[in-house]
């Protein structure tokens, strides 16, 4: 009975702060939400998918859905990255090609950004005039951690990264345990 109790104060918790918030301000998840079984960690292997207007990262194993976290990006308007330097978080299918621990990120995973489907779409855009033409495409996109102790930035949905998709840290290290090369991510508005 206690557990009923719980359980529905929470929900009309979250009722209520949903209704209370603007009708054009997106519902985002402000911490993370794992299967009942997380404890066992993804059954075999894990892909992503990283929704950039809903502000969330999801894993999927071979039992569906794993888990969600927030995750922020680079600019506010969330457009895809058109080229170097306008730090846009591109769109797409992509795969971490290699992580490592980081020295001001906590983790990184490596995404293999720029794809041939982003050459392609950085093509058009320049034979568009859509961006100059001595643009560059730029690289070194990757899903990654906060500085030490700068958490808040996830909570608060400040988006402060080059184009990079940025995780709490305990959550990118959490990631970080159960990815590998070739894990594929596809990044989508």
């Amino acid at each position: 009975m206690k557990n009923f109790a719980l359980v529905s104060s929470l929900l009309l918790g979250t009722v209520s702060l949903i209704a209370d918030r603007p009708a054009s301000e997106p519902v985002r998840l402000e911490r993370s939400v794992k299967r009942t079984d997380h404890l066992a960690g993804p059954v075999g292997s894990v892909s992503i998918v990283i929704d950039k207007s809903d502000y969330e990262l999801t894993v999927y194993d071979e039992k569906g859905w794993y888990a969600t976290y927030p995750v922020v990006f680079g600019n506010n308007s969330l457009e895809d990255k058109k080229m170097e330097g306008d730090k846009n978080t591109p769109e797409g299918k992509f795969k971490i090609v290699s992580k490592r621990v980081h020295e001001k990120w906590c983790r990184f995973l490596a995404l293999d950004y720029p794809t041939q489907e982003s050459y392609e779409k950085f093509k058009q855009r320049k034979e568009r005039g859509q961006i100059p033409a001595n643009a560059r495409i730029g690289g070194s996109i990757g899903i990654h951690g906060v500085w030490p102790h700068e958490d808040f930035v996830i909570d608060r949905f400040k988006n402060w990264t080059l184009g990079c998709i940025s995780m709490k840290n305990s959550e990118v290290t959490e990631l970080y345990g159960y990815t590998g090369p070739g894990t594929t991510v596809t990044i989508r508005k």
